[in-house]
């Protein structure tokens, strides 16, 4: 009886292990602030990232796109991903910060462990002028954000529908 006991117990720890591959169930940026290493400017092409201890949102914005400002107006555009811009999660081997991004020479630690391109979605931006008319506000959306990892698993629990505001001059 004992012998019998023992297998089953052997066999359940064997089936019940994991093969080491890297499981990501939910993309959740929603509360973590956006940050960028320069100000966004209007006609070019703008990378900004949440940070959220060792896992990463990157965008990056076609160039243009926030140039589309109307004073008095809202004006919505939309840039497809990833024809137009492109959206990146990374996961890292351990904390990372602003700095990892921002430096002039790129930082050996930590490592990624998986980066993982969007596939599909829609970055949508709606973009008003201040009060005093010196700044345009732009307010980012994504919507239908598809990643697929390395083993075609699709990750769809996502909650990264509002990624954040930047301002850009109003030109003169």
């Amino acid at each position: 009886m004992g012998k019998y006991f023992f297998l089953t117990l052997c066999a359940g720890m064997l089936l019940s292990c994991s093969d080491g591959d890297l499981q990501i169930e939910t993309i959740d940026f929603d509360s973590v602030a956006l940050q960028y290493c320069t100000a966004p400017i209007r006609n070019t092409k703008n990378i900004m990232f949440k940070i959220n201890d060792d896992e990463a949102l990157i965008l990056e914005l076609q160039s243009g796109v926030l140039n589309k400002g109307v004073i008095g107006e809202t004006i919505t555009t939309e840039s497809t991903i990833p024809s137009q811009s492109q959206v990146t999660y990374r996961i890292f081997s351990d904390g990372v910060t602003k700095t990892y991004f921002c430096d002039d020479i790129p930082a050996t630690e930590p490592i990624v462990v998986e980066e993982i391109e969007a596939e599909d979605g829609t970055v949508i931006i709606e973009t008003t002028a201040n009060e005093d008319n010196t700044e345009f506000v732009h307010t980012i959306r994504l919507s239908g954000v598809s990643f697929v990892t390395d083993t075609d698993e699709r990750i769809t629990d996502l909650t990264i529908s509002e990624f954040g505001e930047v301002s850009t001059a109003v030109p003169e």
